[in-house]
């Protein structure tokens, strides 16, 4: 039942700007703990729950008004030096706030929040007076609640075949020196087979999050649909449409010119004047638009020294998440889609990859573990790092652990090098852990977060040194909008891959292609490649006529040949997506010059769906 009828608009400003202060609360407690004297800090702080209980009382969430009064009346003591903070009250603050949160969710979905729990309640009370506030047990911010469910037996898992599809090395597996096409597809193919016998749907799920279990019911958070936009950058985009209008009228005008008769130099000069200043600001306004959905970072970076802070906390370490780089700005939507995998990069550094107090004193280090989280733009890509000076990863300890677990044999094993070997915690059902707890040893997670990047048309690599600490680097596309193709054309038809996915374009003569166990290769440079014509991928009939052009394709850590009838050169494009209709491999659909429809191709989704024959 909806019980904010008529105030819609009202609870949608309140939680916009509500939102928004309760994260800057947050960071400015986490800046308090370390300077719990700070006036200035309690200050912001003590104002910062004021406000809120004043939009909560506007709307008469009750419950909500009551826990800030409470919180608020805390941190008036605090600043007026009736109190003194320390961590234990710190705790009691930080589910405050959480259970703050909470009650935003359930206004969001347009309900009176429920009241907070009783014992939150009378810990803040007691905190009041002064008196000393039972300890109770941390909960990491933002957990996961798991429910138990059945998991397949190992023995109902194919898990060689789990691990040839999942892995890097399926096609090298499969198909060995000769790489044959139809094993590659066969290959690729088995990852939605060994989906189903282990029972993931995590990455068939729109809107999946990392950390949930199999079998766990999938529940789809609501995105923000509202965006924050500079003056100046809104200014920008209305200058530029009025310059287009501008030209239109002159374009208008041109053409009555040349319909009359008109076609003498000087009219055809400024047309083609014209038409390249209409050019330009078309290009100026595409710009200008983009950066309009371009949001810094550090708006979602600041939300995780908190979630490091409180699983710390219930680990007895203590780690110190830094951030830099929080004025990197990308894509709105793609920093949502970001959350997931650096939550769970993040409690991996935090549970995995910091000792323990007495084990970093052991070994001659300072007890605090130090966690950075940054960011940096890299030409048109945006790279984010995760950097621990934890206990590293052990190469030969992976190995053995993925071997013990049945993930693959003792023969795979020793093919695969240290940095092969750190790849394998991207396996489903990898962990290095034997006990099960509220964060870790379940072993999902890393496989999601890796599906996750990929999604994002990313990447993420492994960097680790026993000892000093481990490095994961994620490298992103500053926007999913527009997308740097390669157009290949197939007869008349043009199609889109993903210029990421390009290494090389070649020219193929028929001297080129040699055929092993029936199936056309190619060698480039002394490696043996399997040759995919372009019409067997999209199910088209073969033609006798013979490929002209072969594009040399980087799938995951394999490669081969895509085979078209020409190319007609590369191109960045807006992606129009089919909502109601999407063809399987069709990423999405884009206008040529000429007034054509291009097909933007999902190159995975089609070597999946192909089989040898």
């Amino acid at each position: 039942m909806n019980d904010f009828v008529g105030m819609e608009d009202l609870l949608s400003d309140f939680l916009l700007e509500a939102g928004e202060m309760l994260s800057d609360v947050d960071s400015k407690l986490m800046d308090l703990e370390k300077h719990p004297d700070d006036s200035h800090l309690l200050n912001d702080i003590f104002r910062g729950f004021h406000t809120i209980k004043g939009g909560a009382g506007f709307l008469n969430a009750t419950e909500l008004v009551t826990l800030c009064h409470l919180t608020e009346n805390l941190f008036d003591k605090l600043r007026n030096r009736e109190l003194t903070l320390n961590a234990e009250l710190m705790d009691v603050i930080f589910a405050a706030t959480s259970e703050v949160r909470r009650m935003f969710d359930a206004l969001q979905q347009t309900q009176q929040p429920q009241a907070a729990p009783m014992q939150m309640l009378e810990n803040l009370k007691t905190a009041l007076t002064g008196k000393p506030v039972p300890k109770t047990e941390m909960k990491e911010a933002g957990a996961v609640t798991q429910s138990p469910v059945s998991s397949p037996q190992p023995s109902d898992v194919d898990w060689d075949a789990l691990y040839n599809a999942l892995t890097g090395t399926d096609i090298v597996e499969k198909v060995g020196a000769t790489r044959d096409p139809a094993l590659i597809a066969e290959a690729v193919s088995e990852e939605e087979s060994t989906k189903k016998a282990f029972g993931r749907r995590t990455s068939d799920v729109p809107g999946a999050t990392v950390g949930r279990r199999d079998g766990d019911v999938p529940t789809k958070e609501a995105k923000e649909s509202t965006i924050r936009v500079e003056t100046t950058r809104l200014d920008q985009v209305l200058n530029l449409s009025g310059e287009i209008g501008l030209t239109k009228n002159r374009l208008t005008h041109l053409r009555s010119s040349i319909m009359q008769g008109r076609n003498d130099v000087e009219t055809l000069r400024e047309l083609d004047q014209s038409v390249s200043q209409l050019d330009m600001l078309v290009v100026n306004l595409q710009n200008a638009v983009m950066k309009t959905r371009m949001q810094p970072i550090g708006r979602l970076f600041k939300k995780y020294p908190r979630l490091a802070r409180d699983l710390a906390r219930s680990l007895g370490k203590d780690v110190e998440l830094i951030l830099s780089g929080e004025e990197t700005e990308m894509d709105k939507t793609m920093i949502e889609d970001l959350n997931d995998p650096l939550v769970h990069l993040v409690r991996n550094a935090v549970d995995h990859g910091v000792e323990t107090i007495e084990q970093r004193v052991a070994v001659g280090k300072p007890e605090k573990s130090l966690v950075e989280l940054s960011a940096r733009q890299e030409g048109d890509h945006i790279v984010i790092t995760i950097v621990d000076d934890g206990r590293g990863m052990k190469p030969e300890v992976i190995r053995n652990k993925a071997i013990e677990k049945g993930l693959l044999t003792s023969e795979m094993a020793n093919t695969l090098d240290e940095n092969q070997c750190l790849e394998l915690v991207f396996l489903p059902g990898f962990s290095t852990k034997d006990e099960i707890s509220s964060v870790s040893g379940r072993g999902v997670g890393m496989d999601v977060v890796k599906t996750n990047i990929q999604k994002l048309n990313g990447t993420i690599s492994i960097v680790s040194e026993v000892g000093k600490g481990s490095v994961f680097e994620i490298s992103l596309p500053l926007t999913l909008a527009i997308l740097p193709v390669l157009i290949l054309r197939l007869g008349e038809q043009s199609f889109a891959v993903p210029l990421s996915m390009v290494r090389e374009i070649l020219s193929v003569s028929h001297g080129q292609l040699h055929k092993v166990s029936g199936r056309a290769t190619m060698v480039v440079r002394g490696e043996v490649l399997p040759v995919l014509p372009l019409s067997q991928l999209i199910g088209w009939e073969d033609s006798d006529r013979e490929p002209e052009v072969g594009v040399l394709m980087q799938f995951g850590n394999n490669s081969f040949i895509l085979a078209a009838d020409g190319f007609a050169g590369h191109d960045d494009v807006v992606i129009k997506s089919l909502d109601t209709f999407r063809p399987k491999g069709v990423a999405g659909v884009t206008m040529s010059s000429e007034g054509d429809i291009v097909l933007i191709l999902d190159i995975k989704e089609l070597l999946s769906e192909v089989r040898g024959g």
